[in-house]
């Protein structure tokens, strides 16, 4: 499995780095690509035809997933590169009303996305197939319906868990156990003081879970530009004795 950043700004995208945006290969298979928050589409242009692409979500806050809708843009109108067939799409249950809104051309319609993508909706830990991978959704605690995303490659037995935008909680070490990699949104920085109830994460919280899920790598995402990365990956480093990385644009991980 290959996992690439194409974002891993936190809430709002940042200079050189669109907000959340993932993307998953395996060989001889489509991607996978996991959210597509503001700037992720032009990043993938660079690695990846857009085109030939399953897509999956953990939730649908804006800063995960507007680049969608230009993804319809592209996989229908593109002159030579249009999509050849339809892919899946996975989400909370009302991904084809929240994400077609922004598609359709009239003020209070929903554009109809069937043509191109296999909607199913995520079920609390019912594992779906993608193509290489088997992917379980955890609900997580977050102010609307999210899910941790937990990846298995069939080929290598390779996994990696994604976090979501969760707060802290018992079903992401769950999700996270015993991965090879656990990408792990910790937006409030180094410490959760002040922090909103059921909003987010910090490095203190990122290291308790990577420590009692046993993973083994921690990777910081979603950290928003005026938040200290480094200091939230010392805060993380507090409780988990593993190697820990931020995630950066481009950056890829092999495993």
């Amino acid at each position: 499995m290959r996992l690439t950043i194409l974002g891993s700004s936190g809430s709002v995208p940042a200079p050189g780095n669109p907000a959340s945006g993932y993307l998953l290969n395996s060989p001889d298979a489509p991607a996978v690509i996991m959210d597509m928050g503001p700037g992720v589409l032009a990043a993938l242009q660079g690695i990846q035809d857009p085109a030939d692409a399953h897509v999956i979500f953990s939730h649908l806050h804006t800063d995960h997933c507007a680049d969608f809708a230009s993804l319809l843009v592209w996989r229908r109108f593109h002159p030579v590169q249009a999509a050849k067939s339809r892919n899946l799409l996975f989400g909370p249950e009302d991904t084809p009303n929240r994400l077609g809104r922004l598609s359709s051309d009239e003020p209070d319609g929903i554009d109809d996305m069937s043509d191109t993508f296999a909607f199913d909706a995520w079920q609390e830990r019912k594992s779906e197939l993608v193509d290489n991978f088997t992917i379980t959704p955890f609900r997580v605690v977050h102010p609307i319906e999210t899910y941790a995303l937990r990846v298995e490659e069939h080929r290598t037995g390779a996994t990696l868990t994604f976090s979501g935008d969760s707060a802290y909680t018992e079903a992401l070490v769950d999700a996270a156990k015993d991965v090879d990699v656990f990408l792990c949104e910790a937006s409030w920085g180094d410490s959760c003081d002040g922090k909103a109830p059921a909003m987010h994460m910090c490095g203190q919280d990122a290291g308790k879970i990577a420590a009692k899920a046993n993973v083994k790598k921690l990777v910081i995402t979603h950290i928003p530009p005026w938040i200290d990365a480094q200091a939230t990956v010392a805060a993380a480093a507090e409780y988990y004795t593993g190697p820990i990385e931020v995630a950066v644009p481009g950056m890829q991980i092999s495993f």
